[in-house]
């Protein structure tokens, strides 16, 4: 993966974005990420339904060029859920660079515009690289479910 020769964006995912989130996942999926990251199935038809169906829920890749680096997402509001679910996941050749922050940066103003007041978001206890990150930015770990925390994040207070 060729790195720094083009600007970093957050676009939403759009069937331009298909193909090259779909490879990402599959790079996922090699490196055994889906433990950690699984919100959906990594399939052409589950995210040609995300892109075809998601209203208020928002759907981001985090590109340079025309490869995605990240992918992030907001989502319940479609399903009537008032706290929508924030995930994220990062390419495994880009980590350790805080790509992982800015991605939640601009969930949590994206999730701040829409009017939300808190998100949510489960993480693997195991997973002790995420904790940090989401503790770091202010998430309280409040419940367990299985083998994950449910964290929250109050959005009225400025944080993040």
């Amino acid at each position: 993966m060729r790195s720094g020769t083009e600007p970093i964006e957050c676009r939403k995912l759009t069937t331009e974005w298909k193909q090259p989130l779909l490879a990402f996942l599959s790079v996922l999926e090699k490196a055994n990420d889906t433990e950690y990251f699984h919100p959906h199935a990594f399939t052409n038809d589950a995210i040609e339904e995300i892109i075809q169906t998601a209203r208020k829920d928002l759907y981001l890749v985090l590109a340079e060029g025309q490869h995605v680096l990240g992918y992030g997402m907001l989502r319940g509001w479609d399903e009537g859920y008032e706290i929508p679910s924030l995930g994220i996941a990062i390419h495994p050749q880009a980590r350790g660079i805080g790509l992982g922050k800015v991605l939640m940066h601009f969930l949590h103003a994206a999730a701040r515009r829409r009017g939300g007041e808190k998100v949510r978001l489960k993480v693997k206890m195991n997973n002790a690289r995420a904790v940090k990150l989401y503790q770091g930015l202010g998430y309280k770990f409040e419940s367990q479910e299985g083998p994950f925390l449910v964290g929250f994040l109050d959005l009225g207070g400025g944080q993040s």
